[in-house]
């Protein structure tokens, strides 16, 4: 059970360096210094594409937040704050949203202008410690969905030892902090499809595309909650399971299968949220009249965008720069809904059996 240890030996390692965090405060304030913490740059000079690891990661530069300072003395509290609370949830088993952490902020008059300022804060605690915010038992609202031949153990108070198969439910499961935080057992898979669209997913499970191609969906209702990203991650990491991508012929579709594979440079402080093995599978660009599916025009903000991912260095090579000269080229994007049609089954009968070989 050595994949039940690490998650446990995980949650342990965020407990120490956040009580870490605290003695050390204590200590500073103990000897009468105003104590500061050291947080790597987020700033956009201090983000790199790096080729071997295909993400973009955090380079040397940081800053340090000192109570000396009047401009810190703010922030620096919400930070301290934010890790107590961390702190108490972890130790509590229990979780929290983002929005969550927001209000609870005002019981202790700790006032966050918005919520973007306390996402912000607890973006600085992740890079600081170097620990994502599910490791401190926070996590975004619900909206992915699993489904699939694959058996789980939950590891979450109530539920603990408790396993299920994720074929239970016919609309798939939310991959919430239950879901994701539990053990992976055993699956009779051997491919993990990626559906960015509700619909698609739900015609995946209608037409048993699940036992047809052996594999666990997953819908990333758009672009992908962190939590689905890392869960992927689990499942080809841990499982050893190939996993394949399949968004809307479009600029935005390709940048859900980007953030995938590649990551973003928001999340470049975090490790654990690529999955670089990933393969694109479509919709491409050259499907859309290889398929002869109907579609619309480019707007002017996917060409912008489109433009900019000719500049971005995670698209430099195959598949991606050949789809996007393509898309600027032919000026046509298309949904996934567009092969019904041809009919409710052809994606399973025909599309992605092409696809996958």
């Amino acid at each position: 059970m050595p994949r039940k240890r690490s998650i446990k030996t995980r949650k342990q390692q965020t407990v120490k360096t956040l009580e870490a965090l605290g003695n050390t405060i204590y200590t500073e304030m103990t000897h009468k210094r105003f104590p500061s913490i050291d947080i790597p740059s987020r700033s956009t000079s201090n983000i790199r594409y790096e080729e071997a690891s295909r993400q973009y990661v955090l380079g040397d530069k940081s800053v340090n937040r000192s109570s000396r300072n009047v401009r810190h003395i703010r922030p620096f509290t919400q930070l301290v704050w934010t890790a107590s609370f961390a702190h108490t949830l972890c130790k509590s088993k229990k979780t929290s949203t983002l929005r969550d952490v927001f209000y609870s902020a005002q019981a202790f008059d700790i006032n966050f202008k918005d919520q973007k300022e306390s996402d912000n804060i607890i973006t600085d605690l992740e890079a600081a410690l170097d620990f994502s915010r599910e490791d401190f038992n926070i996590f975004p609202e619900e909206r992915s969905q699993i489904f699939g031949d694959l058996t789980i153990e939950y590891t979450v108070p109530g539920y603990q030892g408790k396993r299920i198969n994720l074929t239970m439910h016919p609309d798939g499961l939310a991959i919430g902090p239950a879901l994701t935080t539990a053990e992976l057992i055993t699956t009779k898979a051997n491919k993990v499809i990626v559906i960015e669209k509700g619909a698609m997913f739900t015609r995946l499970i209608e037409e048993q595309a699940y036992r047809k191609f052996k594999a666990i969906l997953i819908h990333t209702a758009g672009q992908p909650p962190r939590a689905t990203r890392r869960l992927v991650k689990r499942l080809n990491a841990e499982l050893n399971l190939p996993v394949y991508v399949f968004c809307d012929g479009d600029p935005w579709g390709m940048a859900i299968a980007i953030t995938i594979i590649c990551g973003s440079a928001n999340a470049a402080h975090l490790k654990e949220l690529t999955t670089p093995e990933a393969q694109w599978m479509g919709l491409y660009s050259t499907d859309i009249p290889k398929y002869k599916l109907p579609g619309n025009n480019l707007s002017n903000i996917d060409v912008k965008r489109l433009q900019d991912m000719m500049k971005d260095p995670r698209c430099k090579g195959k598949p991606w720069r050949p789809q996007i000269e393509h898309f600027l080229k032919r000026k046509r994007k298309c949904e996934l809904e567009a092969f019904s049609r041809y009919g409710l089954d052809y994606v399973v009968t025909k599309y992605l059996p092409e696809k996958l070989k």
